[in-house]
């Protein structure tokens, strides 16, 4: 029996070849981007060039603070790719806390949505590992004591499209890092190896789990800041699903519309943006078309029971509750009935036993 690694790049390099068709859409300040997965792999190559070219070298951390977009999910591939460590900083901690695990990191190099901005100005002087700012952005570069910075698209134009991604890396390899929010003390750390991020992303497709696969629509609205957005956008590329990105300052009507018009099957959050989701259903149903929505996903904290039944009763979307932790990469068990189970009393199927 051959060996062979598990590597990241292994994902897109799939995607690539098999399904460069299939688009990515997405959402970001200056509108809807569409962009096929060859696009996509290409404009991975060239940023990885690009990072090269900076002067990033293998086990660098660079890191992200950004949205759910197309250049956020270049970066997911990109950064391991070329042997460095992703590290997707949480946008919502404290200025403070945010300082802390930029410099506990060591970040080389931030990738930045000009939102935040403002955030990394007021920290500049405290974060002395990091070397270069990228803009993240289609417009021109903004006025801002940063420096040096770079624009995303600028440095994409002048690397190769020809970039060898990595092979000669060991798969438990760190690809990606985490911190905690920090329930108690400070953020702590949770490194990704290639073998566990492409492990995990293998489960999504499990029919019994996520079974995600090539003909879903998947739209990931936990952020792809908080442990990898649960995994989908990696195991959304290897298998060629579509993807749909919702990218900032998001609304309930806003991802409503996107399922309507982009036929997503399969879609991703915590409960109070599923509370937000159903409140917009119930005043504007005749709005919507949430017929291609085979599961809405729940994590992160427990979904109260009368949502969960106002979905799937109601409306009729199967309703998924999932539990994981940053320290699991991250999901652990999906609330999937067992087959006897179908026929149960709904009272019995959303109960704790059985």
């Amino acid at each position: 029996m051959m060996e062979g690694k598990l590597l990241i790049s292994q994902m897109m390099e799939r995607a690539e070849k098999l399904f460069p068709k299939k688009e990515v859409i997405s959402r970001t300040h200056s509108g809807i981007h569409r962009l096929t997965y060859k696009e996509i792999g290409e404009r991975t190559r060239r940023l990885a060039s690009a990072l090269e070219n900076l002067g990033v070298e293998r086990g660098d951390k660079v890191a992200t603070l950004a949205w759910n977009d197309h250049r956020h999910l270049e970066a997911y591939f990109a950064i391991p790719g070329m042997g460095a460590v992703l590290h997707t900083i949480n946008i919502r901690l404290s200025a403070e806390h945010i300082t802390h695990i930029i410099n506990h990191a060591e970040d080389k190099v931030l990738l930045v949505d000009p939102m935040f901005l403002p955030l990394l100005e007021a920290i500049k002087d405290h974060i002395p590992t990091v070397k270069a700012f990228i803009i993240m952005t289609d417009e021109e570069l903004p006025d801002t004591p940063l420096s040096p910075i770079y624009s995303y698209e600028d440095l994409l134009l002048e690397a190769s499209p020809h970039f060898e991604f990595v092979k000669d890396i060991d798969e438990n390899t760190p690809a990606g890092m985490c911190f905690t929010s920090a329930t108690t003390g400070k953020p702590k750390g949770v490194v990704y190896s290639h073998r566990g991020i492409t492990l995990h992303s293998l489960a999504m497709g499990l029919a019994d789990s996520g079974g995600l696969s090539e003909a879903d629509v998947c739209m990931a609205v936990v952020p792809m800041f908080h442990v990898n957005a649960w995994g989908l956008p990696f195991a959304s590329t290897w298998f060629g699903t579509t993807q749909v990105m919702p990218g900032p300052s998001f609304t309930p009507e806003l991802l409503a519309e996107l399922i309507t018009s982009e036929n997503v099957t399969i879609t991703a959050g915590v409960p109070t943006i599923w509370l937000g989701l159903l409140k917009e259903l119930d005043a504007n149903a005749e709005r919507y078309d949430m017929s291609s929505l085979r599961a809405v996903l729940c994590g992160g904290s427990a979904a109260p029971m009368g949502m969960i039944r106002a979905f799937e009763e109601k409306h009729n979307i199967p309703f998924v509750h999932a539990y994981g932790m940053t320290e699991t990469t991250p999901l652990v068990t999906l609330s999937r009935l067992k087959s006897y189970q179908e026929d149960l009393p709904t009272e019995e199927k959303t109960s704790d036993t059985g």
